[in-house]
């Protein structure tokens, strides 16, 4: 082989080797971040960053940026970390114009769902759109670290899209972990999580809530149902679709205490589920840690949090 050929194939690999590389960091995720332009080792992500790796068709959603030809765009991924802080991004379509016909969907046309990478800090917001096709929505990140933002939507025309991008709120933070738990207490109720989830079928499960010990039979609607579920997959924040079974008045719905769901799972793993209701006029979080398979660990110490954050 003449040494232009050598030079070439040393190339060719060492290429693969940096893509590997970066597809593998990108899904485990930073553990720290700093200021954008310091120079240490987790600095501010790009935008366009995730957009490298073509999303397969049947890859979950939310690991790219870029997908079917859309594409989620922040105008600055950097917020501040205790800081009410407005969010501003744009969808592109296929002709790389910002989208600006958007189907409702569950009372919506975009959900924003903001997680820190260790899933802590959940947040469901809904932005508003100018007429420009900017998305804008006020955001307070409680604490440094690398966060995940997934855009949830339709296109008109199209089928539903979720789009995924990291952003970075600087400073010094200690990743939390999750032990296995299906029970969660939030405000003074308590929210059981039934139903095993099962890798490659639609896996049944059952949020029951009660309050006080007394079962809660006035849930109010929130986004088209009595509860919204988010499910993302730990390790890479892999994002599901979780449809709910029934809708208000649909006359075999009821208004609590259980709220069933459908949960599609790709893969083995462990799964963190969010759990939106609506009673008193309040929207709380439910928070809860699944493993897939019909071997569930012990029920770990409950957890939960209100929400605070304009659902």
């Amino acid at each position: 082989m003449n040494t232009t050929a050598k030079l070439a194939a040393y190339g060719a690999a060492l290429a693969l080797l940096v893509g590997v590389g970066y597809v593998a960091g990108s899904a485990v995720g930073p553990r720290s971040v700093a200021a954008a332009g310091s120079g240490a080792s987790g600095a501010s992500p790009s935008p366009a960053a995730d957009i490298v790796v073509a999303a397969a068709p049947d890859l979950p959603g939310g690991l790219a940026s870029s997908r079917d030809g859309y594409t989620l765009t922040p105008t600055d991924p950097r917020l501040t970390p205790a800081t009410p802080t407005e969010f501003a991004f744009r969808i592109s379509g296929p002709d790389g114009r910002p989208v600006t016909a958007f189907d409702v969907e569950h009372d919506k046309r975009m959900h924003l769902i903001v997680v820190r990478r260790d899933t802590a800090a959940y947040q469901h917001v809904h932005p508003e759109m100018g007429v420009d096709g900017t998305w804008r929505v006020a955001l307070t990140l409680p604490a440094a670290g690398s966060y995940r933002a997934f855009a949830d939507f339709t296109p008109t025309g199209a089928d539903a899209t979720t789009l995924g991008v990291d952003l970075v709120a600087a400073g010094a933070f200690e990743p939390v972990t999750h032990a296995a738990s299906r029970t969660a207490l939030v405000d003074g109720y308590t929210v059981e999580l039934t139903g095993e989830l099962v890798p490659g079928q639609d896996s049944p499960v059952t949020l029951t809530v009660s309050k006080d010990g007394t079962p809660v039979t006035d849930l109010q609607p929130y986004l088209a149902a009595y509860g919204h579920l988010v499910a993302l997959r730990e390790g890479d924040l892999a994002y599901l679709h979780v449809h709910p079974d029934g809708t208000p008045g649909d006359g075999r719905t009821a208004a609590g205490p259980q709220i069933s769901f459908l949960a599609a799972v790709p893969s083995a793993g462990t799964y963190r589920l969010f759990l939106d209701f609506r009673h008193g006029d309040v929207v709380r979080t439910a928070e809860f840690t699944v493993p897939t398979g019909a071997a569930v660990a012990d029920v770990a110490p409950p957890t939960g949090h209100s929400d605070g954050h304009g659902h």
